[in-house]
């Protein structure tokens, strides 16, 4: 259950779903039949009213329960939360979500534990980060959210900021990377350029310079796998220490991706959230 506040004279639930959210038609088809939206008191309202700015919504449907098996533990840092979604710090060597149904390592294990720690059952990553990428995951606690939130992916309207130390110095101070991604038929997980790939873009922007490498922020405009770090290895400059794509292998062992800052309109809360990763400073 969650309430929302109309913030334009005249808006109907109608338009409200369809055109300000733009859910898809069988949601908002389940939210009629179930009679989920009413006033703040519970009283019934029209679909097809025209409601003043600063009515109150409520909303109660029932919220079905992931699949994840919740791990012992939640020592995952979170950055934000609200009732909609929460932003967590993904560590480095950790995968976002489990690829077998009983596995209980990933980020997504941690945060079903402290959702259902707190009463809930649903949780549901919007994005992905690589095990060897740490930093900002954005996940829905509803499924409305989870709609939402997934259509502005696709959209671009979430500005996913990462930064990377890559290998030389790039000549430009800022440019953007348009080269589609597909697999590398070679390599099992390894992806490459390639011109039947997926389409992928990838701005980037230099701040500052080293003898032999130079660290740069990036932003996704689309979310291709590994797609920073093919890009960047496409124009010669691989993330320090990303073997797999033909970086120099460092004493540690590791590669140096951090996603640094999430920025979004939140649908629910009619305002501007910009997060950055708590142990980084852009």
């Amino acid at each position: 259950m969650f309430q929302y506040e109309i913030t334009q004279d005249g808006l109907t639930i109608e338009e409200l779903l369809r055109s300000k959210w733009r859910l898809g038609k069988k949601i908002v088809h389940e939210l009629r039949m179930a009679k989920a939206v009413t006033f703040k008191d519970g009283a019934p309202v029209q679909w097809k009213d025209n409601l003043e700015a600063g009515t109150i919504l409520q909303f109660t449907f029932d919220i079905p329960k992931s699949n994840y098996v919740p791990s012992d533990s939640f020592d995952i840092a979170i950055q934000y939360e609200d009732d909609h979604c929460l932003i967590v710090s993904k560590p480095k060597g950790m995968a976002t979500h489990p690829n077998d149904p009983q596995d209980k390592d990933t980020c997504m294990n941690q945060v079903i534990a402290h959702i259902q720690k707190n009463g809930g059952q649903y949780a549901e990553h919007v994005h992905r980060l690589d095990r060897g990428t740490k930093g900002l995951l954005l996940v829905a606690k509803h499924p409305i959210a989870k709609s939402i939130f997934d259509r502005m992916i696709e959209e671009k309207s979430i500005i996913r900021t990462y930064e990377a130390e890559v290998q030389g110095n790039i000549r430009q101070e800022s440019g953007t990377i348009n080269a589609p991604i597909g697999k590398d038929r070679h390599h099992a997980t390894r992806r490459v350029v390639s011109k039947s790939g997926q389409h992928a873009v990838t701005h980037f922007e230099v701040v500052k310079r080293f003898k032999n490498t130079c660290l740069v922020h990036l932003v996704l405009e689309t979310g291709r796998t590994h797609q920073i770090r093919v890009h960047m290895a496409h124009i010669g400059h691989p993330i320090v220490g990303d073997t797999m794509y033909n970086a120099r292998k460092t004493a540690s062992g590791d590669y140096e991706l951090h996603a640094i800052q999430l920025e979004f309109e939140h649908p629910f809360l009619n305002k501007t959230i910009t997060i950055k990763d708590n142990d980084h400073t852009i």
